[in-house]
């Protein structure tokens, strides 16, 4: 009930606030947040449960924004040859691919290819990758795997998952950077650590495990994106979506992700 000091007296109207990022026609309108600009109505950040549909259309503009803002996005360990990426990428288990691109290059000179590092001391080979860590344990696999590719396939990488992942030290992650990368095949996506992280804060995944993650991936990401996939979030993981704290005011896809904080 009104007051007796305002009743009989016109209240005067007040206008609406401006919503977030909308800007009205009275004052100035605030700057959007990263990406808003560009997500138009293709795709917004999901609101309670979100259908298979919508999560592919999703990640799509996700995979879309990260390709602009990473247009030179690749594959970060240097090679010039199946072979070499095969090597390189057995090297990376726990090391950064800036200290394994330190080593390979003597370890190329080396061993050029697959029937000399097959002959190689295990002695010298480990003191050669000594500073990427467990060098001892990636000397074996790396033997094991230049005799493999000898003995079975005539010293050539072979380039199907099947016949990848029984050579020694070879798994699914391995087996796809190398398809992906060396020979242009989709066979999978490659779940790092980083893509563990992105996949989950971007809620694309829920799980923890590196092969259900990808099953996850692999349903609402285009076949076409999958190798890409990787090297995009690797990039975003590095540069602000970091492990301790995510940047979430310079994030591009800040508005697609149910885990910003903004």
């Amino acid at each position: 009930m009104a007051s007796k000091q305002t009743r009989g007296r016109k209240t005067p109207a007040v206008s609406p606030a401006p919503a977030r990022g909308g800007g009205g026609s009275r004052g100035r309108a605030p700057s959007p947040r990263p990406g808003e600009a560009a997500r138009g109505r293709a795709a917004a950040r999901p609101r309670g449960r979100e259908g298979v549909a919508a999560k592919k259309e999703r990640a799509a503009e996700i995979v879309r924004r990260l390709r602009a803002e990473y247009p030179d996005a690749r594959c970060s360990l240097d090679h010039a040859n199946p072979y070499q990426l095969l090597v390189a990428t057995i090297l990376s288990a726990q090391c950064t691919d800036e200290r394994v691109n330190q080593v390979t290059p003597a370890l190329f000179a080396r061993y050029p290819a697959p029937e000399d590092l097959a002959g190689a001391r295990q002695e010298e080979l480990e003191e050669l990758i000594r500073s990427t860590g467990f060098f001892r344990s990636k000397a074996k696999s790396l033997l094991g795997m230049a005799n493999a590719l000898v003995e079975r396939h005539g010293g050539q990488v072979p380039d199907e998952m099947d016949a990848l992942v029984k050579l020694p030290g070879v798994g699914r992650k391995t087996a796809n950077v190398v398809l992906g990368n060396a020979f242009g095949k989709a066979e999978g996506v490659v779940v790092d650590t980083h893509v563990t992280r992105l996949s989950n804060r971007l809620g694309l995944t829920r799980h923890k495990d590196p092969v259900k993650i990808e099953a996850d991936l692999m349903e609402i990401v285009a076949r076409e994106d999958w190798t890409d996939l990787a090297h995009l979030f690797i990039y975003h993981g590095r540069a602000v979506c970091k492990a301790p704290k995510p940047r979430c005011g310079e994030c591009v896809v800040a508005d697609l992700c149910p885990s910003a904080v903004v």
